[in-house]
């Protein structure tokens, strides 16, 4: 009897903290469907009427500019980052957990550093070398980097999840005569999927909502993130446009949404096989 009292308890309590970090989430989908008076002073959590041209309005954009086109702009960005990051990480932890080459612990040892390196550090550099290559208000300085594995934090998580995988195969494949290519091709990388989509999810939740990096390089109205427009939207409408404001805030989380919960089973995967093995 006890034990079952505790278990309610223990369920109730997650299921209210539940509520509690989900409650600004819900709120902003409830005032999404509201006007700017009913907003800021109607003191109901449900609104009294949908107002679903809210969405109407704020999907129209600025300057002419509609959200189809931001999206777009969002999910360019996202996929090349994606690409580039997994093409680039996959290739460098594959050497540091599959090649011997000189000096490869001192070379890992210097990529990690670069984990607790501050990007503030490291933003003038970047700006003023960006700018004289004339990259400044296109897309390059946001996808570029990420083909050439500048990301620590998936080289480290792909290295450490390659190294626990059974040697057993790769020798088993030299036997056969597979070369370094061919086994990293059909057998790192297909038994590597969980870090791999790991890799993929942190890339695309990380890049979709920067909105700093976006901000600094991305000057143009028709080259504008949705996280970008999202911020210009306040600027441009005021208090006028609350409704319009939080239901493109409330759309711009489904693709990060779906995305989670379409490969959730392989991030858990990855982060733990990545933690322990090593």
């Amino acid at each position: 009897m006890k034990r079952k009292i505790g278990t309610v308890l223990y369920h109730t309590l997650i299921i209210l903290f539940a509520v509690l970090m989900l409650y600004p989430l819900l709120w902003m989908i409830s005032a999404s469907f509201k006007d700017t008076l009913e907003i800021f002073q109607g003191t109901d959590f449900f609104p009294k009427s949908f107002r679903l041209d809210n969405y109407m309005q704020g999907w129209q954009g600025l300057s002419g500019v509609t959200f189809t086109r931001f999206y777009i702009n969002s999910f360019i960005i996202v996929i090349a980052a994606m690409v580039g990051n997994l093409t680039s990480c996959l290739m460098a932890a594959n050497a540091f957990a599959k090649i011997r080459f000189p000096l490869k612990g001192l070379w890992f040892a210097l990529m990690m550093g670069t984990l607790m390196l501050p990007m503030h550090v490291k933003l003038i550099p970047q700006y003023i070398m960006y700018n004289k290559l004339g990259w400044i208000n296109t897309y390059l300085p946001l996808i570029i980097p990420k083909f050439l594995a500048t990301e620590g934090f998936f080289v480290f998580l792909m290295t450490q999840y390659m190294r626990g995988l059974p040697k057993e195969i790769d020798e088993a494949a030299i036997c056969d005569g597979c070369g370094q290519w061919q086994r990293f091709i059909r057998i790192t990388v297909p038994l590597s999927v969980p870090a791999i989509v790991t890799t993929m999810i942190f890339t695309f939740i990380w890049t979709w909502n920067d909105f700093f990096s976006q901000m600094l390089y991305i000057t143009g109205i028709d080259k504008f993130t949705v996280a970008l427009a999202l911020r210009q939207f306040v600027d441009a409408t005021g208090n006028s446009s609350w409704g319009a404001l939080f239901a493109m805030s409330t759309l711009s989380l489904l693709p990060l949404f779906f995305m989670f919960v379409f490969f959730q089973n392989y991030l858990v995967d990855g982060i733990t096989a990545g933690s322990i093995k090593g």
